[in-house]
């Protein structure tokens, strides 16, 4: 009945779904800019990366682009209580990546942490789910307690290379222990500079021996 009066639509369109279809439409699935390193070999991604920090795999499930279906969907997630969508694509990329040799020595998945005031004022990390599905799906620890976030930032999605590198984000390690000889995939939901990717990171390689990958959602 709920859904004859509120039908559920999708977050793409606003279209109604069909009873198998999730958070968004058929349509809408096929219309995103899809980069999926992962599976195309790509090493765009991991490019970002060369020089600022020893890498092992990178991938993005696709393209961010300003006024199109990336850009309705990231917003839903971040500012309009989406949290299903971080799910939707965590269990998306994990199906993949669950059959790929280079990513079975995946230890750890551990997300990018948000302030504690931004959180309980949006009400959940919007890559919480995202990282927790992947977990699931290559049967390993998921972990919110280790990488830890003290202070409070504005949105970085538009902001430029060089304010990005100057913007004082504080990250620490709440335990090193569990990291010691890991492989942690860190995963965040929009990859832009790398800055904030990197400066995690370089926290979590200061007290351990891990080796890091990274997946996101998006690439702007």
């Amino acid at each position: 009945m709920l859904n004859i009066l509120f039908p559920k639509v999708c977050n793409g369109c606003k279209a109604p779904l069909l009873k198998e279809e999730g958070v968004i439409c058929g349509e809408c699935r096929h219309r995103l800019p899809l980069l999926c390193h992962h599976r195309t070999g790509d090493p765009s991604m991991k490019q970002i990366f060369y020089g600022r920090f020893p890498i092992k795999e990178a991938t993005a499930l696709f393209r961010y682009q300003k006024s199109g279906i990336a850009q309705q969907l990231m917003h839903n997630l971040k500012y309009r209580g989406q949290e299903k969508i971080s799910h939707f694509f965590g269990a998306w990329l994990g199906h993949e990546l669950k059959s790929l040799e280079r990513y079975q020595d995946i230890d750890v998945v551990i997300p990018i942490p948000i302030h504690k005031q931004k959180r309980r004022k949006r009400g959940y990390n919007q890559v919480t789910g995202f990282g927790s599905e992947i977990a699931k799906a290559l049967e390993v620890d998921f972990r919110e307690d280790i990488l830890l976030k003290s202070s409070k930032t504005r949105s970085q999605v538009f902001k430029k290379r060089m304010t990005r590198f100057q913007t004082d984000e504080i990250f620490s390690v709440a335990n090193y222990d569990p990291l010691q000889n890991k492989h942690i995939l860190l995963v965040d939901d929009i990859v832009t500079t790398g800055a904030t990717l990197e400066h995690c990171a370089l926290q979590l390689l200061k007290g351990s021996d891990a080796r890091i990958s990274v997946a996101t959602i998006a690439i702007a």
